[in-house]
């Protein structure tokens, strides 16, 4: 339900029901994906000031200028004809271009990335956010770490994922407190 806040404020205020629009947002124009030469961004474009400085940047002077587009809400209303003229000049650049123009300019944006791409990101690189587990039959494990950090735990698992039945003597005896001949009469039985 929280993933939900715009969509059910608009229900509960409103009583109407939203509907799909893709990756754009509800309320905010434009803020959503769209592709480029080689690959997709997303501008999260979040009021008047960021939208003329992208018109400015994107040499849309003609969308910057235009009164239909001229706040927010204007843009809501009239986004049928806007995301169709700024999906034609996004497509015109790579992604890389765009980024390093619209940052340049304080254009809220950023690239939407290929798995591959995600893993050499520098960032995630800084933060170990791959790491490699040893598994006793598969060897060497990568897995994803947890991105939230503590000062004084690793949060991220240690060990690989245990092999079929490795642990359940463990949570037998630490969950349910049964004894080793409890757990053998089990396995005997062919209940574990």
């Amino acid at each position: 339900m929280a993933a939900l806040v715009n969509q059910a404020s608009t229900y509960l205020v409103e009583g109407s029901v939203p509907q799909r629009m893709g990756n754009a947002h509800p309320t905010v124009v434009p803020y959503q994906a769209f592709q480029t030469a080689d690959g997709y961004i997303v501008l999260a474009i979040g009021n008047d000031t960021q939208f003329q400085r992208f018109c400015a940047a994107a040499a849309l002077d003609d969308l910057g200028s235009d009164e239909r587009f001229g706040t927010n809400a204007g843009r809501v209303a009239n986004r049928g004809a806007l995301i169709p003229a700024i999906t034609e000049r996004i497509r015109q650049r790579s992604s890389k271009d765009w980024i390093d123009l619209l940052e340049s300019r304080h254009v809220p944006c950023g690239p939407i990335n290929t798995i591959d791409q995600v893993f050499a990101d520098p960032q995630v690189i800084a933060r170990a956010l791959k790491r490699v587990l040893p598994h006793p039959t598969a060897g060497p494990s990568a897995v994803v770490a947890n991105p939230v950090r503590m000062a004084s735990t690793d949060t991220t698992a240690t060990k690989a994922p245990p092999l079929l039945g490795e642990d359940t003597a463990a949570v037998l005896r630490g969950i349910l407190d049964l004894s080793g001949e409890e757990i053998d009469a089990l396995r005997r039985a062919g209940v574990v």
